[in-house]
């Protein structure tokens, strides 16, 4: 794995898990109780779904994309899913909003704006990210790591994003594993 320096945050899949695990505890330890997460995805998809089953509260996902191009490294505009997708019922009570980083702020901005605009039945919405970048105009409620410096953050997963296919299969069929 390449070394982390002011520029770029290195992942390991061991130390996101670890990480996300001490997120968890930090809103533990905080005291607030809530009724359903909602994660951001991507990003926060991983993170939502832990919260999900260590709390046992609901799980619903919104969908949201800003970083779509060269892999996933170049910001665009901010998409956000028309719909919040569940399980069951709707969104509701206190909500806590789920995802990877906050990096310039926009998205989970957007999105508190989006909940508290369109969903009225929601009381209570606080957020909880692995990550907090200092050029974020927004700071969330919870997070593991304040970074001054603002790397990038090369997450373990982010080797599928280049990866097709037929790169996999032949990989599968000579026997080499990722």
């Amino acid at each position: 794995m390449n070394k982390s320096d002011e520029k770029d945050l290195w992942v390991s899949w061991e130390e996101y898990h670890r990480i996300i695990e001490k997120l968890v505890l930090n809103v533990h330890a905080s005291g607030w109780q809530f009724d359903q997460v909602l994660c951001l995805a991507r990003g926060g998809l991983r993170p939502g779904d832990v919260f999900s089953r260590i709390f046992d509260v609901p799980l619903a996902i919104l969908s949201t994309s800003s970083y779509r191009e060269d892999a996933g490294t170049t910001r665009s505009e901010l998409d956000i899913g028309k719909h919040i997708t569940m399980s069951r019922g709707a969104l509701s009570g206190r909500v806590l909003v789920v995802d990877d980083l906050v990096d310039s702020g926009v998205t989970l901005d957007k999105v508190l704006h989006h909940l508290k605009e369109n969903y009225e039945p929601v009381t209570e919405v606080k957020s909880a990210v692995i990550w907090w970048k200092a050029c974020s105009s927004l700071k969330p409620d919870f997070y593991v790591d304040y970074l001054p410096t603002n790397p990038w953050i090369h997450q373990p997963f982010e080797e599928y994003d280049s990866l097709r296919p037929h790169q996999l299969e032949a990989w599968s069929k000579k026997g080499v594993s990722r």
